[in-house]
């Protein structure tokens, strides 16, 4: 099916920032729901990939672009993502490296049956329901591949939170260069750039929620998600203030 509008959110400054916030969240809410409240990994996967199909169904059901409906699907990404990577790295005991490697292969395979199909990844204008589905299920992918790179950089690597957080911000800040200075794809960078925030989020999410003691800041899961929550409504709802163009 064809759509006459883009269906997904320009990529700006703007964009990043939601996205980032986002991915945070994500990090926060899904340790809130696997851990604080104890639901486990498994089943909190389960829950939280209905919610990611209710939130995709009614977006690819939308003939038209819906700051709020993409965000809740960004949103429920990001979250089911923490606890599939938690379950596959912890219950399923794969580990955080093999975890990746997986991970990282099924986004690859999802990008060139993309490509294959359709002749290109560009995220820059999605107006078909093939290019939408496979645009949200690359997401759902690097949003849980982030969350494995990331918990490996924190933990397994021993470079903690914040070490770990300023690298992740260091690679981004080198693919911003990238963006402004070299002719390197656009779509390439796209898609580095959208997996490594997923990191920076779950590194940053776990600054803000774990205790001081651990080298966080000892906001918890509970009050961190919340936090982020508002902030993130705050930043849609700006968007959605902007003038419709003419």
């Amino acid at each position: 099916m064809k759509y006459s509008v883009n269906k997904v959110a320009e990529i700006t400054l703007g964009f990043w920032v939601m996205k980032t916030c986002a991915t945070t969240v994500g990090e926060t809410a899904g340790d809130l729901l696997s851990m604080t409240f104890d639901v486990g990994y498994g089943l909190s996967s389960v829950l939280l990939l209905s919610f990611f199909a209710v939130t995709l169904l009614a977006q690819l059901r939308s003939k038209e672009f819906h700051p709020v409906l993409f965000w809740a699907v960004i949103l429920s990404t990001s979250t089911a993502g923490t606890t599939m990577s938690d379950y596959m790295d912890r219950s399923l005991d794969l580990g955080y490296v093999t975890g990746s490697l997986i991970l990282v292969s099924l986004l690859a395979l999802i990008l060139l049956v993309w490509r294959a199909s359709l002749g290109s990844i560009s995220v820059n204008s999605i107006k078909d329901s093939t290019a939408e589905t496979f645009y949200w299920f690359a997401i759902l992918v690097s949003n849980t591949l982030g969350t494995a790179f990331g918990d490996f950089l924190a933990d397994s690597s021993g470079l903690g939170y914040m070490t770990s957080n300023l690298l992740i911000s260091s690679a981004i800040g080198l693919i911003a260069l990238g963006y402004f200075y070299t002719s390197i794809s656009r779509t390439a960078l796209f898609w580095a750039a959208f997996v490594l925030t997923r990191p920076f989020g779950a590194t940053m999410g776990d600054i803000l929620t774990k205790t001081p003691e651990e080298g966080g800041l000892g906001f918890g899961t509970m009050g961190s998600s919340l936090i982020l929550l508002a902030l993130l409504a705050v930043l849609v709802g700006l968007t959605m203030r902007k003038p419709k163009p003419q």
